[in-house]
């Protein structure tokens, strides 16, 4: 992954860099793998938009960083500037644009089960960028509905419609390929 901090005013050594960005970049090594992970499974394994995403939320962080006192939780909000700006990727009419190529003819996903990650990887591929932020959000961050309604700008009662319909949508398309993927 790209890592869009290093060289931040300074060589590499740091000759040169601010405290700010010392903090910034401590911050930033520290958040990248969450970021990246969650970004991942918003764009559905695109792991090239995913880079991309996490490093425009980078981008973002750094020009807020030296007001960063005033919020609570910056890897929260990070997470929300993620979210935010994978939706507003979305809403680009580019964003619809999908590059061809061979696929290969195995998974090369490193987990326990590939088949698992390919599968739910695709399920989330089909569904619209609202619920799969939504599913990301409230079953992969674990976040309650109160900070997944502020991350998306909607209210509560919407999380909650967008969640049960999301789910609903993802057993659908996972049909009965997911009693097989269930530990018994």
């Amino acid at each position: 992954m790209r890592q869009p901090w290093r060289g931040v005013q300074g060589g590499p050594e740091g000759v040169g860099r601010s405290p700010r960005a010392e903090e910034f970049i401590e911050f930033a090594s520290g958040r990248a793998g969450q970021l990246f992970r969650s970004a991942c499974l918003l764009t559905s394994g695109d792991t090239h938009l995913a880079e991309d995403l996490v490093q425009e939320t980078l981008g973002r962080m750094y020009t807020l960083w030296g007001r960063v006192a005033t919020i609570d939780n910056p890897a929260a909000y990070a997470q929300t500037v993620l979210v935010r700006t994978f939706l507003t990727h979305r809403r680009r009419r580019s964003a619809t644009e999908r590059p061809l190529g061979d696929l290969p003819d195995h998974a090369t996903a490193t987990g326990a089960d590939p088949a698992l990650r390919v599968a739910l990887l695709d399920a989330l591929g089909q569904l619209s960028p609202k619920d799969r932020a939504v599913i990301v959000l409230r079953y992969w961050e674990d976040r309650s509905i109160e900070e997944t309604a502020d991350a998306m700008n909607v209210s509560s009662a919407a999380v909650r419609t967008r969640s049960v319909r999301a789910l609903a949508k993802l057993r659908e398309r996972l049909g009965g390929s997911l009693p097989e993927y269930a530990s018994p």
